[in-house]
């Protein structure tokens, strides 16, 4: 199988009012990201600095983070905007792919992990 299909997206949902974000794949796999997970997990350098791991930002809970608006960027990276105004983290579609593996566990056990940029 091409390696790049696993981080090819060809459906993205985000249902206004829900709490969660699905994307199917061009493997045919889906992944269903809670929106804690995803704000927890902002790329942008006032989330995470400008290197070093990816960690779990500190506030993130499943009952307060309204996704607003989803932005393509590119061919490679969508743009969320959240409800508390924060829009500057690109999330690529392999980092994306990357927090699929993990999005199911409970917040207790991501805020203790970190993922490669």
């Amino acid at each position: 199988m091409d390696p790049t299909l696993s981080a090819t997206p060809v459906e993205l949902r985000a249902p206004r009012d829900a709490r969660t974000l699905e994307i199917d794949w061009a493997d045919g796999r889906t992944t269903r990201y809670r929106h804690a997970v995803l704000r927890g997990f902002c790329p942008c350098a006032h989330c995470q600095g400008h290197q070093g791991p990816i960690r779990f930002a500190q506030g993130a809970t499943d009952e307060d983070q309204a996704l607003l608006g989803v932005e393509e960027v590119g061919s490679y990276a969508v743009r969320l905007v959240w409800a508390d105004g924060h829009s500057t983290g690109l999330y690529t579609f392999t980092f994306l792919r990357a927090l699929g593996s993990i999005s199911e566990r409970p917040l207790s056990e991501l805020k203790t992990l970190a993922l490669a940029r």
